[in-house]
């Protein structure tokens, strides 16, 4: 991290925050892209400081995000985690269905069970369909695994990174304290925002759109229109 580094005093080493505003925009624009094109990034954060700020602003922006433990082979073996997750909307069905109050005082009491495990730790990735386009960490430290899996299999990474970490295996290093829940808001806030901003683009895109497919239906009508009055005549 040395780069990013200003100066260290008493032991303490103290980020160019300079360089952190150039590398949060970096990543702010990429972000914004990515949601643009509509495809999801997942957030992850375990620690405590950081879980409650990452669900709220992620969940906010729309975005799945992982808060509880990372679940091994959540990106390596997605095909297992859908199962998971199926599992969960199975249950569902049950109970809307009538088959749930079928079962034993037992049998409800194990799925109630295992609808809250799995529910706990993957209800905000529940509607991620398909593998995500990125990886947004708070402390890629600890958030080792989370890293190495998404390494292997080439998925982008941004990160908040503090200065006893390694940025070299991370796409988009965002120079920051990653224990301060103020800074982990700041950063996370302004990744979400991003987030929001190409969704919007996308709703704008989209909504740009239909009028031009009207237009063109309505040229097609009027084309018709004018050949059959000339084969009429």
């Amino acid at each position: 991290m040395a780069p990013y580094i200003y100066m260290e005093r008493n032991g303490i080493h103290i980020i160019n925050l300079y360089k952190t505003t150039a590398k949060l925009d970096e990543a702010k624009d990429a972000l914004r892209k990515i949601a643009a094109s509509g495809r999801k990034i997942l957030f992850v954060a375990t620690k405590k400081q950081a879980k409650d700020i990452v669900a709220d602003l992620a969940g906010d922006a729309g975005m799945p995000y992982i808060t509880e433990r990372w679940p091994g082979g959540m990106l390596t073996n997605f095909v297992t985690i859908r199962k998971a997750v199926k599992k969960m909307a199975t249950v569902d069905r049950m109970k809307k269905d009538g088959r749930y109050e079928t079962l034993s005082k037992k049998e409800r009491l194990q799925v109630d069970r295992m609808r809250a495990k799995l529910e706990k730790n993957l209800g905000s990735i529940s509607e991620m369909t398909r593998m995500p386009a990125a990886l947004f960490i708070v402390d890629t430290v600890r958030e080792h695994i989370a890293v190495a899996e998404a390494l292997k299999l080439g998925i982008p990474i941004f990160a908040m990174v503090d200065t006893n970490a390694n940025p070299r295996d991370i796409d988009y290093v965002i120079p920051s304290n990653d224990d301060a829940s103020k800074s982990i808001e700041i950063i996370v806030k302004a990744a979400t925002n991003a987030v929001k901003e190409g969704l919007e683009e996308r709703k704008t895109e989209a909504g740009d759109d239909q009028p031009k497919e009207k237009k063109e239906k309505k040229a097609k009508k009027a084309k018709k229109a004018v050949a059959s009055s000339e084969e009429e005549e």
